[in-house]
């Protein structure tokens, strides 16, 4: 028996391929995130503090006497491991941020006001150093421009007899005046002949000490009358920036001026012409100049501005921490800290203020776990010092914690 029926291949519809999923809002943060320097500069600083442990573990008498029998009772080992580690970082907390081994609330909280006292002058030579990376420049001139900007505060304040709501803005702008003009002539002689800003600003450096030096040495200069000391005299109180809680603390008006300098900074690069062009010309001087800006103008001015900030934090010294008198050592490193404030707040306004805090802690916290733990101060100058080591190695870091590459436009 034959059938007519012919069997019809039944067609099955095939469901199209899922859309390719579009990119989230926080897509970008997060990559960013990953792979771009902000995670580099956190597990910088950790490993910097893992290793900085390591150092105190073996600074510890403790930690050493139980590992001498470590194979019969490590316990001890590991339970003196974890107290030498825990006490140490407790103290630099209480140190740092907050005493709970005193009785009152402004007590306790006088730590955190000496670590914002001293992240003023780092945010502000931080502003300087970043800023003029950001324009392809390397200022590496902070401890002259702060010097000269500190005596010619100081030469305000004690030469002249003023009126407070004179006094003081005039010796600030002194300052700041002082810096900019003393950073500018690394940024002139970088436009008119090509000298590289590294060479002049280190060379600088050395004009500016022996300068103020010379100045603290003669009378009738800076030197204080009838004094042998290369030091002037007390800052007057009409030129002191004013304590922002009160006598009991050391807080004073220059961190202040550090949150608006980092507000000001902000603008500038992301929100003014000028702040393009310096971004420009750091990302390629050479395009920059063929789409028509003045090179040679942006390193004159980006280094005027830069010193000006690394000025204030001249200013903030000695008119604000060390008011006893204009010295040669008034600077107390932070021109030179500072770079590692701007590599480690690569080179943002935010980063910077994040990073200057951080530094202003280590610095207040480091004499409280000397004195509280015995561990030596020079501990977190090592801290300090591998944050700049393992932030000058990116693929170090990533390698270590296998981070993905860094993205690339």
């Amino acid at each position: 028996m034959s059938t007519n029926d012919e069997t019809q291949p039944t067609t099955v519809e095939e469901e199209p391929p899922p859309a390719p999923r579009q990119p989230g809002r926080w897509d970008g943060v997060l990559r960013e995130i990953v792979m771009g320097n902000a995670m580099v500069a956190v597990l910088s600083v950790f490993l910097a503090v893992v290793v900085g442990s390591l150092m105190i573990l073996l600074t510890d008498e403790h930690v050493r006497d139980t590992a001498s029998y470590i194979g019969a009772r490590p316990s001890d080992f590991f339970s003196a491991v974890w107290n030498a580690i825990s006490d140490a970082y407790a103290a630099l907390f209480r140190g740092a941020v907050y005493n709970t081994n005193v009785d009152g609330f402004q007590s306790r909280i006088r730590p955190l006001t000496e670590t914002l006292k001293f992240s003023a002058p780092l945010v502000l030579a931080g502003l300087g150093v970043g800023l003029a990376f950001r324009a392809g420049l390397f200022n590496i001139g902070g401890r002259g421009q702060m010097l000269l900007a500190g005596a010619a505060a100081g030469w305000v304040g004690v030469g002249m007899d003023l009126p407070m709501a004179l006094h003081l803005p005039l010796a600030v702008l002194a300052g700041a005046l002082a810096g900019a003009l003393w950073a500018g002539i690394a940024g002139f002689l970088k436009a008119q002949s090509g000298a590289h800003e590294v060479i002049v600003t280190i060379m600088l450096n050395y004009v500016g000490y022996y300068l103020v030096f010379y100045a603290l040495s003669r009378q009738g200069l800076l030197q204080a009358p009838g004094s042998l000391n290369p030091k002037s005299k007390p800052m007057p109180e009409s030129v002191i920036l004013p304590k922002l809680l009160g006598d009991r603390f050391n807080l004073h008006l220059g961190f202040l001026i550090a949150l608006v300098a980092v507000g000001v900074v902000w603008w500038l690069l992301n929100k003014s012409a000028m702040g393009f062009r310096f971004r420009a010309v750091g990302e390629n001087p050479d395009a920059a100049r063929a789409s028509g800006i003045d090179v040679g103008r942006t390193y004159i001015t980006v280094m005027l501005i830069a010193g000006g900030l690394v000025g204030l934090a001249g200013v903030n010294q000695i008119l604000g921490t060390a008011t006893s008198g204009v010295t040669v050592d008034m600077d107390a490193g932070i021109g030179f800290d500072a770079i590692t404030v701007a590599l480690l707040g690569r080179s943002r306004p935010l980063g910077i203020l994040a990073a200057g805090i951080l530094f202003g802690a280590l610095k207040a916290g480091g004499f409280s776990m000397a004195a509280a733990e015995g561990i030596p101060v020079e501990i977190v100058l090592v801290i300090q010092s591998l944050i700049v080591l393992f932030i000058a190695a990116p693929p170090l870091v990533r390698a270590i914690f296998r981070l993905p590459k860094e993205a690339t436009a």
